[in-house]
């Protein structure tokens, strides 16, 4: 049985030594989840060390990294922010934290100054599961479901958000996520 149901605004932790290289260590935010028509969620984790005005030309000078958002469709950018009614179209998936809206608004608002880096998170590509793969590997063991902080986007830092998280879980999962990243070094 799973311990919380998985559902669009939750996190997904890769389970501790997961091995696929894509997403070990991840905390993947869930942006839209359906039995029905799979999920779609982004790593939160894996920075790219670029900035989004050095991979899409004509952006507005803006000093905010972009992430690895998952294997799938690598030749795409996505977003995800707290600048809600500002940005139409863009979808609430969690308390305070919007995906997508219109692109070239985005750009007036970023030129303007209306929506600062530390407001704001590129990806490249995305994760996705198609009907019942996630619930499948959800059986499997292979994710712990979290609930989602804006905090975690915004304020922590890449390389310790999953212990992070995973701490915050409490109980076994604080053990958990003192469990090294290499078991060898145990």
């Amino acid at each position: 049985m799973l311990e919380s149901t998985v559902e669009s605004g939750k996190i997904l932790l890769a389970e501790p030594f997961m091995l696929d290289p894509n997403f070990k260590r991840s905390a993947v935010l869930l942006c839209d989840h359906s039995k029905e028509d799979g999920s779609v969620g982004f790593i939160l984790n894996k920075p790219l060390q670029t900035k989004i005005d050095e991979l899409i030309d004509e952006f507005p000078a803006f000093d905010a990294e972009v992430y690895f958002g998952g294997p799938v469709q690598v030749d795409t950018v996505h977003y995800l922010h707290t600048a809600g009614r500002l940005l139409e179209d863009s979808i609430e998936v969690s308390k305070g934290v919007y995906w997508g809206g219109d692109f070239e608004k985005l750009k007036f608002l970023v030129a303007q100054e209306l929506i600062r880096p530390n407001q704001i998170r590129f990806f490249v590509g995305y994760s996705g599961w198609s009907e019942g793969q996630l619930d499948d590997e959800m059986n499997y063991g292979s994710w712990v479901v979290a609930n989602m902080d804006v905090n975690y986007l915004f304020q922590s830092e890449a390389a310790t958000l999953w212990q992070l998280i995973m701490e915050n879980k409490g109980n076994t999962y604080s053990v958990i996520a003192q469990v090294p990243e290499d078991i060898s070094w145990n």
